[in-house]
């Protein structure tokens, strides 16, 4: 007979692994940090055929479950994605690191100076959905700031998240840094979450990324303070001053670069002003790609395809080829 896995003795492990390393990353140079991020994006370069080998096995799986276009969208990677991740980790080496900058520096009447200081702040659990790519960017921005994290992706990019993981662990290695900095939940058991957002012994923040329901049942269950959004709503705003050859190429690539991704544009507002300049142009090119269009009257006459659009859908994130 199979024994069970002890959940929250797993995740208590990562727990103290990551808070151990915290230590060391804290105090982790400029230099040591990124060489150590520099060291990831050659890892995920090299590591590209195993990362798409596990990814296409999680993808395959997600179509033979039933999962919706969207949300396999959003699974789904390719060589272009993976080096698209690569470089994600070097942009983010070559930012300016944030440990020690010091901001709202004030002089009191008694003559002691006040300032703020930025710092590490520990450790990070990360909850996420199906977004395999989140796993490289998280990891990267928490070394960067010298913080260790512990990753919890969705079940469904378990394996792409193992061997994105691995490469991630293999560059902090690599450059002398602890690969305990970075620890991946690797067990797709739904109690995982509930004794992560639980272990305030070991985890001093969370920050979950996903859809609306996640980050609400989160919000009421976690005993760890936790950074959150909701709905991924996004808007772009063309104002009566806009360039509008620059405003009709973010208009297109806001919207049709991938659909499924909460960063994907959904509404897009446009001053009447600029309107007749740009919104017949960025309609063709809608139409030609298949976005479905929803607008109000002095926008439809601009638009023949358009439909009319109701209030709610202002508020919809649409994860699919229509925009508002």
């Amino acid at each position: 007979m199979e024994q069970k896995l002890d959940i929250a003795a797993v995740i208590r492990e990562l727990g103290v692994a990551a808070r151990a390393a915290a230590r060391d990353i804290a105090r982790a140079s400029s230099d040591a940090k990124n060489g150590a991020l520099t060291a990831m994006a050659s890892a995920i370069r090299g590591g590209a055929a195993d990362i798409l080998r596990a990814n296409a096995g999680d993808v395959a799986q997600a179509r033979a479950d039933g999962c919706d276009a969207a949300f396999v969208d959003r699974l789904t990677l390719s060589a272009a994605l993976v080096e698209q991740m690569a470089r994600g980790v070097e942009q983010v080496a070559a930012l300016p690191d944030p440990v020690g900058a010091i901001s709202e520096r004030r002089r009191q009447p008694s003559g002691i100076e006040v300032a703020r200081m930025r710092v590490p702040l520990g450790v990070i659990g990360i909850i996420y959905e199906s977004r395999p790519n989140v796993t490289a960017d998280a990891a990267a921005l928490c070394v960067k700031a010298g913080n260790a994290c512990i990753l919890r992706g969705g079940s469904e990019a378990l394996e792409s998240n193992r061997a994105i993981a691995a490469c991630v662990r293999a560059g902090l290695e690599a450059a002398g840094l602890p690969a305990a900095a970075v620890q991946l939940v690797g067990t797709a058991d739904r109690a995982a979450v509930g004794e992560l957002i639980r272990l305030r012994e070991y985890v001093d923040i969370i920050v979950p990324r996903g859809g609306k329901e996640l980050i609400e049942r989160l919000a009421r269950e976690s005993r760890i303070p936790m950074i959150k959004h909701l709905d991924g709503v996004c808007h772009v705003y063309i104002d009566e001053r806009a360039d509008p050859e620059m405003a009709v190429r973010i208009a297109d690539n806001a919207k049709t670069q991938r659909y499924g991704t909460c960063n994907t544009m959904e509404t897009l507002l446009v001053a009447e002003a600029i309107a007749p300049k740009v919104l017949p142009r960025i309609g063709e090119i809608y139409a030609r790609k298949g976005v479905e269009m929803r607008a109000d009257e002095p926008a439809r006459k601009m638009l023949p395809a358009a439909k009319a659009a109701t209030e709610r859908d202002y508020y919809t994130e649409w994860l699919a080829p229509i925009v508002s």
